[in-house]
């Protein structure tokens, strides 16, 4: 096994994204019109971002992206990390890269020269704080194996890979190609399904990545029983034990279970006040967890840091905590 030098490096879609808090009769209408599917992600063209864009109200921009957001709460905590994610050679390229240094997060994959614009993902947050996003991948999904750094994978006790990135060819075979180079260097894999509708193009693909290179899997409800095509939690929750050593399965409210070698523990949902906006709550609890797993403690102090961190960014709009994380563990 290789000496770590970094405690996590994560490859996933480098996107800036657009939120803006609406009512249900404007989530309708866009879901009526243009087929977006509301609580869950819609990928759209540059075109269809560029119009809905220009309709929503009161936008707030912030760097994105599933695992980026990820890295930026892990960062908080105090981890040591990377990140391996595709930009163009643009403005919001250039933003994004200041935003990960700003955050104490390496990253260093080449920009795209010729091609698609920087991703953005527009998030349409409704009344109950749930949210619909509609994702333009832009230059994010032109990842391919030459950008997986194996130096950098091997230098990290875990390698996360965001599925949002699964819907090309290319990334795919990125994904496996960061997969060999982190178990070659006897590290970790660690997988987000990141969204039912994701694993639903994808099952077979994300089945064989989970049974063959994957340790740690992250699912909420929907996405883990998708995956193993079961109707109930409990039949899917049986089902994923036999298939990667740690499945981190989230409830929302509910709160989460842990499997593990045969054994589970659920812990609750940490309180909060009011529940504004929750995107990235799924991404701030795998930071939680994933610094607690990193840094030596066990998978249920672990499990109570990414509910910790899960209730600090569903308080507030955006998908990136808004306060220090670590100070979270002291209180």
């Amino acid at each position: 096994m290789s000496e770590a030098t970094l405690d996590l490096v994560a490859v996933g879609n480098a996107l800036v994204d657009v939120l803006s808090r609406v009512d249900d009769a404007f989530l309708d209408d866009q879901c009526a019109k243009y087929g977006m599917q509301r609580d869950a992600m819609t990928l759209i063209d540059e075109k269809r971002a560029v119009e809905l864009y220009l309709q929503m109200p009161e936008k707030i921009e912030t760097s994105g992206g599933s695992a980026a957001n990820t890295m930026a709460g892990f960062a908080s905590f105090g981890g040591k990390g990377a990140f391996i994610g595709k930009v163009a050679d643009d403005a919001l390229g250039k933003t994004f890269k200041t935003d990960m240094k700003k955050i104490g997060v390496h990253h260093t994959t080449q920009p795209l020269i010729a091609g698609p614009p920087t991703g953005r993902c527009m998030i349409l947050v409704s009344p109950d704080g749930h949210r619909t996003m509609n994702t333009f991948l832009g230059a994010s999904v032109e990842l391919s194996p030459t950008d997986i750094d194996r130096n950098l994978i091997t230098s990290a006790k875990i390698t996360y890979l965001e599925g949002y990135l699964f819907d090309r060819e290319l990334a795919k075979k990125a994904f496996i190609t960061a997969a060999e180079y982190a178990h070659e260097a006897g590290h970790r894999v660690a997988l987000t399904l990141s969204d039912p509708f994701c694993v639903d193009r994808h099952r077979h693909d994300f089945l064989t990545l989970v049974q063959n290179h994957v340790d740690i899997l992250f699912a909420n409800e929907e996405e883990i029983k998708s995956l193993y095509l079961q109707d109930n939690f409990e039949d899917a929750k049986s089902a994923v034990g036999d298939h990667c050593e740690i499945a981190v399965l989230t409830r929302s409210e509910k709160g989460a279970v842990i499997v593990s070698k045969g054994k589970e523990f659920a812990i609750p949902a940490a309180p909060v006040k009011q529940v504004v906006d929750t995107t990235g709550a799924g991404d701030q609890f795998a930071a939680g967890f994933l610094f607690g797993f990193t840094h030596g403690r066990s998978l249920e102090e672990s499990a109570k840091l990414g509910a910790l961190a899960a209730a600090e960014v569903i308080s507030h709009i955006g998908p990136r905590p808004q306060i220090s994380l670590r100070s979270l563990m002291a209180a």
